[in-house]
């Protein structure tokens, strides 16, 4: 190793990298594809122990955030992050709901798509992270316009009660 302005340059840095994403690869497909069903399509763990009620879902959630935690150790930006996380919000989110989040979870498969994430990143960082900030800030907006309804149309429900009286 060396030393260059009091930062620690490690000679394996690229190496060290390299054996991350087999690893994130190896928990990705686990828990999106490694298991085969008939007529060729392929769910994961993360499908099966989304079956449990709050706590499967909760476990699937944990997974993903060592891979989004891995991903910020290997330099992704904080709007490539920001998606990731997005990806294992909605998953779960939506992966609670009986039965059909279930379906949700198998079809969904955020752990790949965030390797796909990283993976693009990696490979042209400025469009990465120009298009994980639009994302981000459309999400946001999604977000902040589903709050608004929330509020909205039940003090709309209420005022319209009101005038019938």
């Amino acid at each position: 190793m060396r030393t260059v302005t009091g930062t620690v340059i490690s000679p394996n840095r690229s190496a060290d990298n390299s054996e991350r994403a087999q690893r994130l690869r190896t928990i990705a497909w686990l828990m999106d594809n490694s298991i085969p069903l008939p007529g060729g399509f392929r769910i994961g763990v993360d499908a099966i122990i989304g079956l449990v009620p709050g706590v499967g879902d909760a476990i699937g959630a944990l997974i993903s955030a060592f891979i989004i935690n891995e991903a910020r150790s290997m330099g992704a930006p904080r709007s490539v992050l920001l998606r990731m996380m997005s990806n294992v919000m909605i998953e779960t989110a939506i992966g609670a709901i009986p039965f059909a989040g279930d379906l949700f979870d198998a079809a969904f498969k955020a752990n790949s798509r965030n390797l796909a994430l990283l993976a693009q990143y990696q490979l042209d960082p400025v469009g990465s992270r120009r298009g994980s900030r639009l994302f981000v800030v459309g999400f946001s907006l999604l977000l902040a316009l589903l709050v608004v309804l929330m509020i909205a149309i039940p003090v709309l429900i209420i005022l319209g009660i009101a005038q019938l009286f």
